[in-house]
């Protein structure tokens, strides 16, 4: 399996329900480092996993739809509890729909697969793995 990875960051304002969250019920910011793997058996006929440049661009274009807001007034999180976890899914799943779209070129859709990591600090990070 072959593998490319990028990275960006967000920068968000959340607020989490549930006595498992403790002191992070309350509105607090997070900056989290953002690493999208995109993974295919083969390479294509350019010998890539996936033009680079378009993986960082549309990277850039999710992170940028999340950053310097409050989740907890978004609509689409409405009611939700933006974990790392979470937040990882979504970025996932909008990654996934710009390969589908071909917005990271024709040679995406040979694309088998997409992991997103969150790295909260040093010492903390989650992930998603999706399928394509």
């Amino acid at each position: 399996m072959f593998s490319v990875t990028v990275r960006d960051h967000i920068m968000v304002a959340h607020s989490f329900t549930g006595e498992v969250f403790g002191p992070a019920q309350r509105l607090h910011g997070a900056t989290f480092v953002v690493d999208a793997t995109f993974r295919r058996a083969e390479l294509d006929a350019d010998n890539i996993v996936v033009d680079i440049g378009r993986a960082l661009e549309e990277l850039h274009a999710v992170c940028g739809a999340l950053s310097y807001r409050n989740l907890d007034d978004e609509p689409d999180f409405a009611g939700v509890n933006t974990s790392t976890e979470f937040l990882a899914k979504v970025i996932a799943d909008r990654l996934a729909d710009a390969v589908t779209a071909g917005r990271l070129g024709a040679q995406a859709a040979g694309l088998s697969g997409i992991a997103v990591t969150l790295h909260e600090s040093h010492v903390a990070w989650a992930s998603y793995e999706r399928t394509l």
